[in-house]
């Protein structure tokens, strides 16, 4: 059974999408609509891979039901540079060498965009180290994170 009414807008582009009841954020983005860059981690919400932003705000999309979410907008590591924060979180990313293998990182990016977004572009960065601390990267020692965590608190210089 699907459900024909779910529309989202996604990455600025208007979705009237047919789901099934039990597809989760996750599914729906990387299945329906192909946008692979948001990662399936631990399927719990314990890991922060599957951050995307929903309404402005950092959302865990493995543990969110798509029909949850009616006339929501979205915001994926695909649309992010599209974005004016999501686009100086990427630059910082990429300038602190804050990639490693990756498969983290789009969770970071999106989980830091919608933390700054939240506080009108600018916070301290304890604050959001704090509220980064259950996204985690398995082949790091964080330390390049935290650079580029630094460089993007308080807001653009």
């Amino acid at each position: 059974m699907t459900d024909p009414s779910v529309r989202l807008t996604v990455n600025g582009q208007a979705r009237s999408l047919e789901v099934p009841p039990e597809d989760r954020l996750l599914d729906t983005l990387r299945v329906r609509l192909g946008l692979t860059g948001t990662k399936e981690g631990c399927r719990s919400g314990d890991c922060g891979a599957c951050t995307v932003v929903v309404d402005g705000r950092p959302l865990l999309s493995c543990l969110t039901l798509t029909r949850e979410l009616p006339e929501a907008r979205v915001l994926t590591i695909e649309g992010a540079h599209q974005d004016v924060i999501g686009a100086r979180v990427q630059q910082a990313f990429a300038k602190e060498g804050a990639l490693q293998c990756g498969y983290c990182t789009p969770g970071f990016v999106m989980a830091l965009t919608g933390l700054l977004t939240e506080r009108g572009g600018r916070a301290s960065a304890g604050e959001l180290l704090e509220d980064l601390s259950g996204n985690l990267c398995r082949c790091t020692g964080y330390t390049a994170i935290v650079r580029a965590v630094r460089s993007v608190a308080e807001g653009p210089p």
